[in-house]
């Protein structure tokens, strides 16, 4: 191979790959920050867990 190949692939797959690579990172992200508020969700308060409920005045 000639070496101006080698230089396009060098400078061309990373600006190829980079619109990828970020398009992951925000499904990465979205699917990290729902399973992080599901759990929030179906975690059960203190109070709700001893069965007792305090009143405030």
């Amino acid at each position: 191979m000639q070496w101006e190949f080698i230089v396009a692939l060098v400078l061309g797959i990373p600006v190829i790959l980079f619109p990828v690579v970020f398009v992951w990172y925000l499904n990465i992200g979205g699917i990290y920050a729902t399973i992080q508020e599901v759990r929030r969700k179906k975690a059960v308060p203190e109070s709700r867990a001893r069965g007792v409920v305090e009143r405030r005045n």
